[in-house]
C-alpha cells in the first residue's frame, strides 16, 4: 500500500484501519509505561502542590519544582476501578486503570517523556521520566547544549534553557490494540500531552517553545531509542528567560546541519528495557511512515502559515468577552472527565461557552512553524454544532477567534446526522448541547512539510482538544474525544468541499452524571 493510500484510509475509514477483525491478545499487552533496568536513579519529591494558579519562575529551578512539574505533565495521578456492566467474561466485571491528567485512546498512553536537565540537585544530562516510580533515570551524563542546538537547526539557544522536554511515542503500546489506527492515535495523544506540558510549564512560570522539526536520528542517538520502535515527535525547551531571547526564527536555519554529522559525535547507548509483551506483531506501515517523516538535514525546516478563511461575510453570533477562564489548573485536571453514556442534556449560557472557546484558542506559546514576528497561529480550526445553547441559534458554526464570534455555516439541529455518523453507540449525541470538531486541510501541508505534516496536523488537533477539555472542566462539563465517526458526514455539515478541509476529531461537550467507579489519588 502506498503511504498516500494509507493516510487516506486512516482518515476516511477508521473502522477498517482500526480494531475490526483484529485479534487483541490482552494477556500479552505491553506495560503502559517504559521500565528501564540498571540505570542511576534520581528520586523526585512526591509531595506535589495541590493548586497551580500560576506564579513567577524561581530564580534557579530546582529538582523539587521539576519533579512536581513532570508529575502534573505525565505522572500517574489516579487509580480507578471501573465497572463493566453486562460483561460476558467474569474476569472483566471491573477494570483497574492507572490514570494521568491527559486523555489517551483506550487509556493506553503510548507516549514517554525524556528530559535534558541542567539544574542543581542532579547531574547535568539526559534522563527518562520513570512515571511508574516518579523518578528520573540517567541515560547520558554531560552538557549537550551544542549538540542540542545543532539538532534543532541552530534555532534555539540551549545555553539559556535549564531543560528540554522530549515527547516520544512507542509504537507497540497502542498498536497491539488499535492496529493501523494507532498511527493516527499516536499523533493525537502526543498533541494532548504537548498541550498539558505547555499549560503546566506556564503555571510553574517557565517560558517554553515548541519544536516539531529537528534531526530525528541525532535526537534518537542522544536518547538511545530505536527509531523502528519509538520516535520523538516534539521537543519543548524550558527557560526562566523570556522566549524572545532564545527561541529563534522558526524558518530556514542559517547553516545546513546534517544528522549524519551529529551521529558520529556520540557513542550509541542501548539501555535495557523491561518488556511485558512476548509476542510483538510487526507494524511495517508505522515504520514506513516514521521513516518517511524523518528529517536528515536542517535545511528542509520550514514555517507554515494557516490557511486563509473566507467566511467573514457569513452571519455571525458575537460572543461576550468575559475573559479567559484562568483558574486553578490542578483543579481543572482533577475534574476533567470523558463521559460516554453519562451525558445529560443542559442549556449552557452562551457567555460561558464563549469563554471556553476563547481559552482554548488563546495560544501563549510559539512553535517553530510560526512566522516571526507575529501572533502565534494555529493551522487547525475549531467548528461546532450547537443545540440549546443560550444566545446561540441552533446550527453548525466556525469559531472565529479574531473577533470572538461564531460564524454560521448551516442552520438547524444536526444531532440526528451526527448520531447517524457514529460508528459506535457509546455516546448519545441527543443529550449533548455542543459537538465540536477540530478541522484542517486535507493536504496536511504536505508540500511544505512532507509526510511529517500529517503527524504535525494530528498533534495540533490533539493540543487544541486538551485545551478544550481543560476549559470545559472549569465549567463543570465533560468532553469525550472520538475518532469513531464518519468524517464525510461532518464535512458535509460544514460545507467543507470548496476549501478542502476535513474534520480530524470529534468532541461532544456537555453536562454529565458521574459514572460508577472507585477512584483514589496517587499523591502524598
Amino acid at each position: 500500500m502506498s503511504l498516500e493510500a494509507y493516510l487516506r484510509n486512516l482518515h476516511a475509514s477508521p473502522r477498517e484501519s482500526g480494531s475490526s477483525g483484529w485479534q487483541v491478545d490482552w494477556e500479552d499487552a505491553p506495560f503502559k509505561y517504559k521500565l528501564y533496568r540498571g540505570l542511576p536513579a534520581v528520586p523526585l519529591c512526591a509531595e506535589v502542590p495541590l493548586a497551580l494558579a500560576g506564579r513567577s519562575a524561581p530564580a534557579s529551578p530546582d529538582l523539587t519544582s521539576v519533579g512536581h512539574m513532570l508529575w502534573y505533565m505525565y505522572g500517574l495521578t489516579q487509580l480507578s476501578q471501573v465497572c463493566v456492566p453486562g460483561s460476558m467474561n467474569p474476569g472483566l466485571n471491573s477494570m483497574h486503570l492507572h490514570r494521568r491528567f491527559v486523555p489517551s485512546g483506550g487509556g493506553l498512553y503510548p507516549n514517554e517523556l525524556y528530559v535534558y536537565l541542567k539544574i542543581d540537585g542532579a547531574p547535568d544530562g539526559v534522563y527518562h521520566y520513570d512515571a511508574a516510580h516518579h523518578r528520573l533515570l540517567l541515560l547520558r551524563r554531560g552538557n549537550f547544549d551544542p549538540y542540542m542546538e545543532r539538532a534543532l537547526g541552530n534555532r534555539c539557544k540551549m545555553r539559556s534553557c535549564f531543560a528540554a522536554i522530549f515527547i516520544s511515542t512507542v509504537f507497540w503500546k497502542n498498536y497491539y490494540k488499535y492496529n493501523q489506527l494507532a498511527y493516527r492515535l499516536q499523533g493525537l495523544d502526543t498533541g494532548a500531552l504537548i498541550g498539558q506540558t505547555l499549560e503546566v510549564a506556564d503555571r510553574f512560570g517557565f517560558a517554553c517553545g515548541l519544536y516539531y522539526q529537528f534531526l530525528d536520528r541525532a535526537v534518537h542517538r542522544l536518547l538511545g531509542v530505536a527509531g523502528e520502535e519509538e520516535s520523538v515527535y516534539a521537543i519543548i525547551p524550558l527557560s526562566t528567560e523570556p522566549a524572545d531571547g532564545w527561541f529563534l526564527d522558526g524558518g530556514r536555519a542559517e547553516s545546513d546541519v546534517r544528522a549524519a554529522e551529529l551521529d558520529r559525535e556520540l557513542d550509541p547507548i542501548r539501555p535495557v528495557v523491561l518488556e511485558r509483551s512476548r509476542n510483538k506483531k510487526p507494524y511495517p506501515m508505522l515504520v514506513r511512515m516514521n521513516e518517511a517523516s524523518m528529517l536528515e538535514r536542517s535545511g528542509v525546516f520550514r514555517q507554515v502559515a494557516p490557511e486563509p478563511q473566507a467566511d467573514s461575510a457569513l452571519r455571525a453570533v458575537y460572543l461576550p468577552r468575559t475573559g479567559v477562564l484562568v483558574g486553578d489548573l490542578a483543579d481543572k485536571c482533577r475534574r476533567r472527565q470523558s463521559p460516554e453514556a453519562g451525558f445529560v442534556m443542559s442549556r449552557p449560557p452562551g457567555a460561558r461557552v464563549g469563554g471556553m472557546l476563547q481559552e482554548a484558542a488563546d495560544r501563549r506559546f510559539r512553535s517553530d512553524l510560526d512566522a516571526a514576528p507575529g501572533v502565534p497561529a494555529s493551522r487547525v480550526q475549531l467548528y461546532g454544532c450547537f443545540t440549546h445553547v443560550e444566545g446561540v441559534p441552533d446550527g453548525a458554526y466556525r469559531y472565529d477567534p479574531d473577533v470572538h464570534a461564531l460564524r454560521r455555516l448551516n442552520p438547524g439541529d444536526h444531532r440526528a446526522d451526527l448520531q447517524r455518523g457514529m460508528y459506535l453507540d457509546n455516546v448519545n449525541l441527543f443529550q449533548v448541547p455542543i459537538c465540536l470538531h477540530v478541522a484542517g486541510p486535507q493536504h496536511f501541508y504536505k508540500a511544505e512539510l512532507g509526510y511529517r505534516g500529517y503527524r504535525i496536523q494530528q498533534m495540533e488537533a490533539g493540543l487544541l482538544v486538551q485545551r478544550l477539555l481543560l476549559a470545559a472542566s472549569s465549567l463543570g462539563m465533560g468532553g469525550r474525544p472520538l475518532l469513531g465517526f464518519d468524517s464525510a458526514t461532518c464535512d458535509a455539515l460544514y460545507r467543507f468541499a470548496p476549501q478542502g478541509e476535513t474534520c480530524l476529531i470529534q468532541l461532544p461537550v456537555g453536562s454529565y452524571r458521574p459514572s460508577a467507579r472507585l477512584e483514589g489519588g496517587l499523591r502524598t
